[in-house]
């Protein structure tokens, strides 16, 4: 694994995930309480041995810097590293990244004079366990110039993903991205049995979807970034299928792109599930983060269920809690009723003198106050909710853009560091 070189590329503004990419970057968006988006495919690489890591950043990256460095530190015989490559001007260029392949194109120096012999390149804000070596050995056995990974989708579910046709031996025949028509759908459809020979049942999933997971031999990456295109999905791997052999590596695990309000919230909720499709306390593919020195959680006679509570969180007596996800140093008043919410949490304790303070000013403590109902929300970090609010979107409105709160797909969320005053009703 040593003669892989990994690249993680920090992702784009963000867009639909605003407001939570309004101060940061996707990849530093807060996940499961405790963690950090790019958490995952880094701590994916160095469980499969593959520890020299470079994360191309652009947009708000400040936040995401601070993490890695505070996060991942190898010690100095082991030849690993987790090292930041900024978008930055030089003789030959002054834009900023236009796509996957540009933003590797301007990190190309890093990887001729790197020893490896393959390269590794992943998105940095999607949730999923792998194990590299065996796409890796895909890769091999396959002796393809570039191999991607694939996952089985039923139809509903890829107009917004790249989706790909294979032959039988899984070498990349087509590409098409984000087919919205059921004709551009069409020429896609997979047999069943395709999947069944490589055992995994199909169970009407007959599309394969692009999970923006490739490694290249080297060469042969080198070659592709001496086009014009600007990215690999929708440009270079559909423009050089019929040159080049790209093959498939299928994947049946669990894996979702956090890309949008929704799929950030339901999978959230999720991982406070009986049985969570992604499972963090699995004791293998550990996922790994900043550690930080908090005090367990304290609960004071208060009702939680399908629920995950971080480090450092108080909640106090009376409070309700259904299927929500506390990040860390959440604090919750008395008598609360909270249902499908997110918080992400707070960065520090307040004191009881900046609490007695706060009452002074007449501003809310962090992070909720007493008698307060939060139903279907995302509060980010250093939010405070006054008492006797109300946040359930009674209007049932889908979508909404102001300075103290935005609505997306009828969730409501609180951006960082908002002020929601005593009374309010959302």
């Amino acid at each position: 694994m040593r003669n892989v070189l990994s690249l993680i590329l920090g992702g784009g503004r963000g867009a639909r995930l605003f407001p939570l990419t309004k101060l940061r970057s996707k990849p530093a968006v807060p996940v499961a309480g405790k963690y950090r988006l790019i958490d995952i495919p880094i701590s994916n690489c160095i469980n499969s041995g593959m520890n020299r890591i470079y994360v191309l950043t652009q947009f708000l990256s400040v936040s995401l810097h601070k993490h890695i460095t505070n996060s991942f530190k190898f010690d100095i015989f082991g030849r690993g590293f987790v090292e930041i490559l900024a978008a930055q001007q030089t003789l030959v260029g002054s834009s900023w990244y236009q796509g996957t392949a540009d933003a590797v194109r301007q990190n190309r120096r890093q990887i001729e004079e790197d020893s490896a012999t393959d390269i590794l390149i992943l998105a940095g804000d999607q949730l999923y366990r792998m194990d590299f070596r065996e796409l890796f050995q895909t890769h091999k056995d396959s002796n393809a110039d570039v191999t991607l990974a694939v996952i089985p989708r039923h139809e509903s579910e890829v107009s917004g993903l790249g989706v790909l046709r294979a032959d039988e031996k899984g070498r990349v025949i087509d590409f098409c991205e984000k087919p919205k028509t059921k004709e551009a759908r069409d020429p896609y459809f997979m047999p069943a049995s395709w999947m069944e020979s490589r055992n995994i049942p199909c169970n009407q999933r007959h599309f394969l979807a692009n999970m923006g997971i490739y490694i290249f031999k080297k060469e042969s990456l080198l070659e592709m970034l001496n086009s014009a295109h600007d990215d690999f999905g929708s440009q270079i791997f559909p423009s050089a299928v019929k040159d080049i052999h790209i093959h498939t590596h299928l994947f049946d695990g669990y894996w979702e792109d956090l890309g949008t309000i929704k799929s950030y919230h339901d999978s959230a909720l999720a991982l406070a599930s009986d049985n969570p499709p992604f499972n963090f306390h699995e004791p293998d593919g550990v996922i790994y983060t900043r550690t930080r020195f908090l005090p367990a959680a304290r609960i004071v006679q208060a009702n939680l269920n399908q629920s995950l509570v971080s480090d450092g969180c108080v909640v106090l007596s009376g409070t309700k809690i259904e299927k929500s996800l506390l990040g860390v140093r959440s604090r919750v008043g008395r008598n609360c009723f909270l249902r499908e919410t997110v918080m992400i949490g707070a960065d520090r304790f307040e004191t009881d003198a900046e609490r007695a303070n706060n009452d002074k000013k007449k501003i809310p403590n962090l992070n909720i106050g007493d008698n307060t109902i939060i139903e279907r929300a995302i509060l980010d970090k250093d939010c405070r909710i006054g008492n006797n609010v109300k946040i359930t979107n009674q209007d049932h409105i889908t979508e909404f853009e102001c300075e103290a709160y935005s609505i997306r797909d009828g969730i409501v969320v609180v951006p960082r560091g908002s002020i929601i005053p005593d009374g309010t009703i959302i």
